[in-house]
């Protein structure tokens, strides 16, 4: 009887283990494609994510405080040369002094500059010494216009444009017609003779073209310097006036006819009424012209 009991438990025992045999193998089996076919896993019960995340402190720290604060730094700005307008290079004309000068066309196309006693006047480019002059015959009462600049020096670049310097209190003692000199050689020094005898030192410059002694009037002025003169201190060294010059000599001709200041004055002796009226003097309203003013700091060398 206990024999009988026994066997059937174990007949049952075997066919429990072959059924978990059975499903087990069953679970192993690939679907379509070679695709598992074991259900994913579910989720713990307690709905705790696998991978979590560290909210930060919403209150930074000093370190990132101040990290957030400062500006971020570039790197130092790159120097770029200005461009390159002619093959020469040229230096402003008053050297190591506090200028200031016009930028407004008054009488003739020239520029006063207004600097000290004695500044030195240099060679705005590398040329030939043209023409030198070294007394004064301006006198107050002709006024003649060949005579006003006083002693001046003037030179012929190797652009082919002539710049003269007047006003000059002295004339540097190696400048002689036909000297080479450099951009930046010293001239004369800024005085106040010709007719700027009565004003402030101040050299009196200008821009043409080479003509002979006779034709004063073209030495004296004829191409606008001013737009030079900034360049040449402040921007560009290589701006050249060359080409306005042929220009305009082109159009007006080596030696143009004069037709500003040509005449000397004529003084004219009248005998007066025995019951002179006084005139009234008219006040003629001048406009103030534009200037300049760079430091010797400015100033190129």
């Amino acid at each position: 009887m206990r024999a009988g009991h026994l066997g059937r438990w174990a007949a049952v025992s075997g066919a429990v283990l072959l059924t978990g045999l059975l499903t087990g193998a069953c679970s192993q089996a690939t679907g379509l494609a070679g695709v598992s076919a074991r259900s994913p896993a579910t989720a713990p019960p307690s709905g705790t994510p696998l991978v979590t995340a560290t909210i930060p402190d919403p209150t930074p720290s000093a370190e990132h405080q101040a990290a957030a604060e400062e500006p971020p730094r570039g790197e130092d700005p790159v120097r770029v040369p200005p461009p390159k307008l002619s093959k020469y290079t040229y230096t402003f004309p008053v050297k190591g002094c506090e200028v200031t000068y016009e930028r407004r066309l008054l009488v003739l196309p020239k520029t006063t500059i207004w600097a000290g006693q004695g500044c030195a006047f240099v060679a705005p480019v590398d040329g030939v010494v043209d023409e030198v002059n070294i007394q004064n015959r301006w006198k107050s009462s002709t006024d003649e216009g060949s005579t006003r600049e006083g002693r001046f020096v003037t030179i012929v670049g190797d652009d082919g444009v002539r710049y003269l310097g007047g006003h000059l209190d002295s004339v540097a003692a190696d400048i002689k017609p036909g000297l080479r000199v450099k951009a930046g050689h010293v001239l004369g020094r800024v005085g106040r003779t010709g007719n700027a005898r009565d004003t402030g030192p101040n050299l009196y410059f200008a821009i043409s073209w080479k003509t002979g002694p006779a034709y004063w009037w073209v030495r004296r002025g004829m191409v606008e310097p001013w737009d030079y003169l900034d360049a040449w201190a402040k921007g560009n060294r290589t701006l050249s006036p060359r080409e306005e010059t042929l220009k305009l000599r082109a159009k007006l001709g080596e030696t143009p006819a004069c037709s500003v200041q040509c005449a000397a004055n004529r003084t004219t002796t009248s005998t007066p009424s025995k019951s002179p009226r006084p005139t009234p003097r008219k006040t003629r309203r001048e406009e103030i012209p534009d200037v300049v003013t760079l430091s010797p700091t400015t100033t190129i060398p």
